[in-house]
């Protein structure tokens, strides 16, 4: 039913909107702004270095020639669409959903899911825990991405409470129907892992939901186009049909199918749920992904690439840490990696504890010391994974 989650939505009459609308401090006001909270997060995401870079980050299939294959920043914009109508259509808040979805992949590193799996490797070695792109999406807008503010201060993101927690909170296979929002609002520094939690509000449940709904199908259409499907379509018409009188395979008739059916047999009792038919089937279009195209001999050596690529950018940039100091072994990066050096050193000079900070425009979190090897590490692992890739 139209409208059937309008008195669960993270609206003022919500019992927790005070949390829902929460920031680590208040930001910078101005008399004349007509912007709601959520719109003020969804400006300063699109603004950020992070979103600008996601046009260039690989989605399955690295740099291809053919732009009409899809890339981060356009699965963004899909989950963006799917999830605004699934939440205009349910009485939810819009603008959240919005917002949540335009930042859930900002932590993504180079190279999508084969790239994460290579920086996991060196972070567990090295730091003692996992990579995962949900917990570095909530790090980057808590404390890596800056803005100017109206004083031109480099100032952190500084987002609600909602969106970052939808940004945590969007990741992990939806195994089990029926998805609802969890009842506290956790320290979300308590995530150790991926899916741990459900996510606060029915918004970011809807976008996690509307994320699986957006690649699916578009995976399945990147792959026809690139040929790696060949020798498979018949077994995949054959999965497909679940509209008899309609069997063209397209993204469009996927979407549709599975947006309407979860919009059909939601409700705030039972979750956010799809019929057994389309969950069923959900299920088997994943199968089929992860069986023909994720796992395909066809991108095997681009995953070779990648590990050689992101190890030797890591290995060069570990190996400027003498023990003691940072800044003054980066200095040797200059005369043979000109623009990592450049790179590198402006974004660790942002984060650093040096004493005269308190003259500059830097107004953001301190999160590196220069003696800290363990501080290092990260600040490595931070910047390779804006990398575009």
């Amino acid at each position: 039913m139209k409208g059937l989650f309008k008195s669960c939505a993270a609206n003022e009459s919500n019992p927790n909107w005070e949390n829902i609308i929460s920031r680590a401090r208040p930001l910078y006001h101005r008399d004349t702004d007509i912007r709601s909270e959520f719109e003020r997060d969804y400006t300063r995401i699109i603004h950020s270095n992070s979103y600008k870079r996601l046009k260039h980050k690989t989605q399955v299939f690295f740099s291809p020639e053919n732009d009409h294959i899809c890339t981060r920043i356009e699965h963004v914009t899909h989950v963006e669409s799917i999830s605004y109508s699934i939440a205009n259509y349910l009485g939810l808040n819009t603008e959240l959903t919005k917002a949540i979805a335009v930042s859930h992949d900002l932590g993504h590193s180079p190279f999508g899911h084969s790239g994460e799996k290579i920086l996991s490797g060196f972070s567990k070695r090295d730091l003692g825990i996992p990579f995962w792109h949900e917990k570095n999406g909530l790090d980057f807008v808590d404390s890596i991405e800056l803005l100017e503010d109206n004083e031109r201060n480099k100032q952190n993101l500084n987002l609600t409470y909602a969106v970052r927690d939808g940004i945590i909170s969007h990741c992990g296979e939806i195994d089990e129907n029926g998805i609802q929002p969890r009842m506290e609002a956790i320290d979300l520094k308590n995530y150790v892992r991926p899916n741990q939690f459900a996510p606060y509000t029915w918004e970011a449940c809807v976008v996690k939901v509307a994320d699986k709904i957006s690649y699916v199908g578009r995976d399945i259409e990147d792959a026809i186009t690139l040929g790696i499907l060949d020798g498979h379509l018949t077994e995949l018409y054959d999965l497909l049909n679940f509209n008899r009188e309609n069997r063209t395979l397209n993204n469009s008739n996927i979407i549709h199918f599975l947006v309407a059916d979860l919009c059909k047999y939601s409700s705030p009792e039972y979750g956010l749920c799809f019929s057994s038919e389309a969950f069923s089937l959900l299920n088997k279009i994943k199968a089929f992904n992860y069986e023909n195209i994720y796992f395909s001999n066809r991108l095997m050596p681009s995953n070779r690439f990648f590990e050689l690529v992101l190890t030797e950018i890591y290995d060069t940039l570990m190996s400027c840490f003498d023990g003691k100091s940072a800044f003054s072994s980066i200095q040797l990066l200059q005369r043979f990696y000109p623009k990592l050096y450049t790179g590198f050193l402006d974004f660790f000079y942002s984060f650093y504890d040096y004493s005269s900070r308190s003259g500059s425009r830097f107004k953001n979190r301190v999160l590196f010391e220069d003696s800290s090897v363990s501080d290092f590490c990260q600040a490595v692992l931070f910047f390779i994974s804006r990398y575009d890739g």
